[in-house]
């Protein structure tokens, strides 16, 4: 059978990708250069999160019980893991040789039906735009070409398909380096960082009776190297920072690492996507490097297999947590190898650190668990007209990476909506026809709080608005991203009968402007975003409730949003092969800022309109439409979603 996927690498990221894309189904191929499985344990420490996806998988069953890791470090400083969540079932660190996580991922893959075929090294890879094609060579020099829709390389740091398929991989080269060893035969302390005037020396007992030596001199530069260091190196170093001799000992592994810093600068072009250290270099410190390969390949398993496979919603979700974590490491290298100079630095980092919410911040980020939601309000309870949004301080939120237009945002619905899409990490284009002032509040406010927007200007219902809005939305984005994409498109602005006029008092002129402002613009606005829109995007038309719900005078907007619902409706059996979804949502009676909200009579008046006997807020309005954005969403096209709060009820 033709695989689906093929895996190049069988480490632990690629052998757990396998595992994920067997598990649901789809035929995949692991490549293999070695021609038996690794014996040394590089790595062996698991974190909170990456314990999470392993029990998910049945994994953790497999492995059985693993040892407590200990509390876990920042830059050598001691951190207690467990502070990211005390209250988390994996709280802390846990131990598990590289040698036998792979062996179980192996197991795990194989029986789900993943080809394995080790000794296979590729030479050659073709993106033909339809279809990839690898080319391999066996033990014996043999050749032999592979077709698939889709391949990820997960080879490692040194990785062919990252090469082969030109992605560019971007940072800096190693300033310092650690030597390491496991030795038999060697009765010395246990050490934990320990810093000495000449370099840092750490050493652990395994439970076979070996011990793990790493050493580092102070100002050493890093060797440039073809082979591991040799046992004689590692013990003069040791010898050099500890006075001890070791040289009796019996290597039975020997290796170095240092701090390199390089990142993919994307992780997918095509139909090729990196996962692991093929995707990023970095020090191995505390572990890190492993868990975050292995949460790439979960996060990549979940979009390959997706109706529609987004490999640039992957390298959207994946990067900015490499970049994120590449920089703590590099911080982490600093304090950890640094000479006497950085004595200051670690003081500081050791009194910063006696404080809780340091700690539970650092420790977070380390193992992988995402900050906590916001609570909830209290049942029955509604902000007032002047309740600003609380900003949800994430450090990754479902839209990071991610560009949105907003029409009519520079208040109401509007300027909630561009709020919170920022809040959730995208750059936000914040339009407005003339109130200038207005949408520089909205800017500011995202900004204020560490969000990233820009204002755009441009009259809709005119002859030639998509053009004048798209010309101020692409330069916005170029500037700030250097391409113009977007992947959200909201369709808010509009404009109303007012209030009191009955349907024989509405003249031609009204008519027209309510279509060429409601209905024409976001025809025009998608029909103009559609080139910019990336695959997997989304498309969201506000309408309202009063397509449901009979309000006479209000007849001539009622119609114009019946037209936005038709909009959608076709709109999105039409992009579904591009992964786009298309969506109404439809908001009730909602304060948007205007005095008719001041007057509590009338307030009291309209929530009874409502089944939780209250208005509206443009923040319930804006979380649908951010749910409707996000990622949770996808399977959610062509749908019409009352935010009424139940006014449609009856």
């Amino acid at each position: 059978m033709t695989p689906t996927v093929a895996v190049v690498g069988a480490g632990p990221a690629g052998l757990l990708l396998a595992g994920d894309l067997r598990a649901r189904g789809v035929p995949t191929v692991v490549l293999e250069q070695r021609t038996e499985p690794m014996t040394e344990s590089r790595a062996s420490t698991l974190h909170a999160r990456t314990m999470e996806l392993l029990e998910e998988r049945g994994v953790l069953d497999r492995l059985g019980p693993l040892p407590d890791g200990g509390p876990g470090h920042f830059g050598g400083l001691r951190l207690d893991l467990a502070a990211a969540d005390p209250a988390h079932r994996h709280a802390g660190q846990w131990k598990c040789p590289q040698t036998r996580l792979e062996a179980v991922l192996a197991e795990r893959a194989v029986e789900l039906g993943a080809d394995l075929r080790r000794g296979r090294r590729v030479v050659a890879l073709r993106d033909l735009g339809t279809r990839v094609e690898v080319d391999t060579v066996g033990p014996d020099g043999d050749r032999s070409r592979l077709t698939c829709a889709y391949l990820a390389g997960c080879d490692g740091e040194d990785s062919t398909v990252r090469r082969l398929a030109g992605f560019g991989f971007a940072g800096r080269a190693a300033r310092r380096e650690m030597l390491r060893a496991d030795v038999a035969g060697l009765d010395i302390p246990d050490r934990r960082f320990e810093r000495h005037p000449r370099g840092l020396a750490t050493a652990h007992r395994w439970p076979d009776g070996s011990t793990r030596v790493m050493v580092h001199v102070f100002g050493a530069a890093p060797a440039e190297r073809t082979a591991p260091p040799s046992y004689e190196e590692i013990a003069a170093a040791w010898a050099e920072v500890t006075g001890e001799d070791i040289r009796h000992g019996r290597p039975l592994w020997r290796n170095a690492f240092d701090d390199t810093r390089r990142q993919a600068t994307r992780y997918a072009r095509g139909r090729v996507a990196l996962a692991g250290d093929a995707a990023h270099a970095q020090m191995p410190v505390g572990g890190q490097a492993l868990n975050l390969g292995l949460q790439d390949a979960a996060a990549l398993g979940t979009h390959l297999t997706a109706p529609v496979p987004d490999l640039d919603a992957y390298d959207r979700e994946r990067r900015p947590v490499g970049t994120r974590t590449l920089t703590d490491i590099q911080a982490q290298s600093y304090l950890l190898l640094g000479g006497p100079e950085v004595e200051p630095v670690r003081r500081l980092f050791a009194e910063l650190l006696d404080l809780g919410p340091v700690r539970r911040h650092l420790a977070r980020r380390i193992s992988g668990l995402a900050p906590p939601p916001d609570p909830a309000p209290a049942a029955g309870t509604a902000p007032t007209k002047k309740t600003t949004t609380k900003k949800r301080s994430s450090p990754m939120g479902r839209l990071t990476q991610k560009t949105a237009l907003v029409t009519g945002s520079s208040r109401g619905i509007g300027r909630a909506v561009a709020r919170r899409l920022a809040e959730e990490g995208a750059l936000v284009a914040v339009h407005y026809a003339t109130g200038e002032d207005a949408a520089r509040e909205t800017v500011e406010s995202i900004e204020s709080d560490g969000g990233r927007a820009f204002a755009v200007r441009a009259e809709l219902g005119v002859p030639g608005d998509a053009h004048e809005l798209f010309l101020g939305v692409e330069q916005g984005l170029k500037e700030r991203t250097g391409e113009a994409a977007l992947d959200i498109v909201v369709n808010n602005a509009g404009v109303t009968t007012p209030a009191g006029v009955q349907p024989e008092d509405v003249t031609p002129e009204d008519f027209d402007r309510l279509f060429a402002v409601n209905a024409k613009a976001p025809f025009f606005v998608v029909q103009r975003a559609l080139p910019l829109l990336r695959d997997g995007g989304r498309i969201i038309n506000i309408s309202s409730g009063l397509t449901r719900f009979a309000s006479p005078d209000q007849v001539a907007y009622a119609m114009t949003k019946g037209a936005i619902e038709q909009l959608s409706l076709h709109l999105a059996r039409h992009l579904a092969p591009r992964g786009i979804t298309v969506n109404s949502v439809a908001p009730g009676v909602t304060n948007n800022g205007s005095d008719l909200f001041d007057i509590p009579e009338a307030v009291a008046q309209m929530a009874q309109l409502s089944a939780f006997k209250r208005v509206g807020e443009a923040n319930d309005v804006a979380d649908v439409v951010t749910f409707l954005a996000s990622d949770e969403a996808r399977w959610v096209t062509g749908a019409f979603i009352d935010a009424t709060g139940g006014t449609l009820l009856g």
